[in-house]
């Protein structure tokens, strides 16, 4: 039933607004009945006060029937605030004096106890701290009396499950060896992709190895030396992976293709010239380079010239895009030995002889350095290895001083932690994040009385040695750890470039190889019957000495018949058995169409073809018989006849 009418039938008219409504009076249901209020005063204007409605009685209700004629005999349901709340408190009055019966009726069972009551099958003495227990009930099986120190030990096991744990983390369960050469790898650089890898040594070589390509003999497709007598000293790939930068001991840098072919080779700068500005490239041996970030055509360049410079391929053989000079504290000039940008690309930072670390804004003049580190190593020793978080917030730094150190980009004049006892030999020693940035690796070279190189393990936050991890019998110099695939390449002292992966953590890469059988070579020489030697037989019944098919075929490709090779152009005249008929010049072909065709003929008397063109030459003069015919006598000439006519000359006498 609607409220509205239910309101009317009880005598109170509804006011909205300025439209007052009488109340409705349904005459089947009460025809007898008279309400007093069943007309509104005309001054009910507007939004009335509700007062507070009356209770209906139960034969008001019995005598309510619904309407269902038009919209106004609709009834509403009627709420009272009051009554509401009032029931309400009761029944949670009633709640409350059920729950204290249930704990008396407890208490009085199994002794005193506040709050809910334990479940069943639990021991009360087991969960007593005190005589009185206040809070919620424990969970079964949890002794209170042990509570505190079982929490200590669930720590206490979960730091032991991090330290076992560190292993799993590291993709170390299986490895594979690249034999590069017999001397140090120096330089590994693997694609974004981690379908290639390139390896360079101090032997001068470099080597492309295709993971998708490569069998179970682990060869590598393609070896060449780039830079003549130089050792390589790094190997970058650039953003995309189409180009490969390869910084050796020489002044220039070269872009290589991935598969292996010269794109662009870095212009050298004039020697004799002392602003190194003013060059057009580099002139002292190069030490390390990087690609940019994010700009796949832009790539970074340190030399001993004190220099670092910055390129563009399509410039790179011309001149520089920027040079960057690396000054020491007192103003001299300093040999940076590693370079390299920050994740985003903002930073340009550099690594110096004497220690120290420059860095600059890329997006300002390489004029003054936006951070300078003078005293971050000791000075003389190299710095061997400078890279970036993946957060962008701190940078690790390798030298030979035997220390390994944190710095945080935003308070950088001291370290955050400091590593030593990490002995190095090689100027281009690796130090790298993992990919979670968690974990913090470095490699070390073989001490006197050592036989094999390790790879250190350190926590990043704390900087605490997390594992050892034991690689060869040779010096650990380079490391890469892939994010996409999720593995691990080491470059050794003895040659060889370790790939570790684990076969369920790690994705393709070094995978894909490890188990794919090795090809078989095709079998072409085949011996189907047994040759005898007859040299002393008859031509009809002698046959031919067995020859190998390579042979034959070598044979078969130099005879032009079977081969139905071309003829090859003539170079020079009466080459091959073949005589020219024209030559290859414009003389040559004017000499053939004009001076050929009018040539004279050798057979005929020359004096003859000359007396030929007398008497058109004296009816008809043009070259010569005008221009002395006033001045020069008639020419007369002697005829045949009168030679013939002729005596010789006298006998001579004898002598008496």
């Amino acid at each position: 039933m609607d409220n509205s009418t239910e309101m009317l039938k009880k005598g109170k008219p509804i006011q909205f607004g300025k439209i007052s409504l009488p109340k409705l009076v349904n005459d089947e249901t009460e025809p007898e009945k008279e309400h007093p209020s069943s007309t509104v005063p005309s001054d009910a204007i507007g939004f009335g006060s509700f007062g507070k409605a009356e209770v209906e009685t139960s034969e008001s209700k019995n005598t309510e029937t619904p309407s269902s004629s038009f919209s106004l005999d609709k009834k509403a349901k009627q709420f009272d605030i009051d009554e509401l709340v009032t029931q309400a408190r009761e029944s949670i009055a009633e709640m409350k004096t059920a729950e204290k019966e249930n704990t008396e009726d407890n208490n009085d069972e199994e002794g005193e106890n506040i709050g809910t009551p334990f479940p069943s099958g639990f021991k009360e003495e087991e969960a007593e701290l005190s005589d009185v227990e206040i809070g919620p009930p424990l969970p079964p099986g949890f002794s209170a009396a042990s509570g505190i120190s079982r929490v200590e030990d669930e720590a206490s096991s979960e730091e032991e499950e991090d330290k076992e744990t560190i292993g799993d983390r590291l993709p170390l369960s299986q490895e594979i060896p690249l034999q590069h050469g017999t001397k140090a790898v120096s330089a590994i650089g693997v694609d974004p992709a981690g379908s290639r890898l390139v390896s360079g040594s101090i032997d001068y070589d470099i080597s492309y190895w295709d993971f998708m390509g490569m069998d179970s003999s682990l060869k590598a497709f393609r070896t060449l030396r780039p830079c003549e007598c130089h050792p390589i000293n790094d190997v970058k790939y650039s953003s995309t992976g189409d180009s490969v930068l390869i910084v050796a001991g020489s002044a220039q840098a070269k872009i290589y293709d991935r598969d292996g072919i010269e794109v662009v080779e870095c212009k050298k700068g004039d020697p004799y010239l002392t602003d190194m500005r003013k060059t057009t490239g580099h002139v002292s041996g190069l030490s390390a380079g990087a690609w940019h970030p994010r700009n796949k055509s832009e790539f970074l360049t340190c030399s001993l010239d004190g220099t670092c410079r910055i390129w563009e391929i399509e410039s790179a053989d011309r001149t520089q895009k920027h040079v960057i000079k690396a000054r020491s504290q007192s103003g001299l000039r300093i040999a940076p030995n590693i370079c390299n940008y920050s994740r985003d690309g903002n930073l340009v930072a550099c690594g110096c002889q004497d220690g120290s670390i420059h860095m600059w804004d890329h997006r300002k003049n390489y004029v003054n350095t936006a951070i300078t580190m003078r005293n971050a190593h000791q000075n003389g020793s190299e710095i061997t290895s400078l890279d970036f978080s993946y957060d962008g917030r701190e940078f690790i730094t390798r030298s030979n001083d035997e220390t390994l150190k944190l710095w945080d980009l935003r308070k950088y004049k001291t370290p955050v932690h400091v590593a030593s006892g990490l002995f190095s030999r090689f100027a281009m020693t690796d130090c790298i994040f993992s990919p979670d940035d968690k974990m913090v690796l470095t490699g070390t070279s073989l001490e006197k009385g050592e036989q094999i190189g390790k790879v250190h393990v350190f926590d990043r936050v704390t900087f605490e040695k997390l594992c050892e991890v034991q690689v060869s019998d040779s010096h650990v110099i380079r490391l890469v750890w892939h994010p996409k695939l999720n593995q691990i390449f080491i470059g050794c002292g003895n040659g060889v470039v370790k790939c570790y992966y684990d076969p369920k953590k790690s994705h393709r890469g070094a995978i894909l190889c490890a188990d794919k059988k090795q090809r078989k070579k095709k079998q072409t020489e085949v011996f189907t019957t047994t040759q005898v030697i007859t040299p002393h037989a008859l031509p009809m019944f002698r046959q031919d000495r067995y020859k190998p098919a390579r042979k034959k075929q070598e044979k078969e490709r130099l005879d032009p018949v079977k081969s139905h090779r071309p003829d090859i152009p003539l170079t020079q005249k009466g080459t091959g058995g073949r005589a020219a008929m024209t030559g290859s010049t414009l003389s040559s072909f004017v000499a053939k169409n004009y001076a050929m065709a009018k040539r004279v003929d050798d057979v005929k008397d020359p004096r003859e073809a000359l007396l030929r063109h007398a008497k058109e030459a004296e009816e008809n003069p043009y070259w010569v018989t005008p221009a002395y015919k006033q001045t020069q006598p008639k020419p007369v000439f002697q005829s045949p006849e009168e030679e013939e006519e002729e005596e010789g000359p006298d006998a001579k006498k004898q002598r008496t």
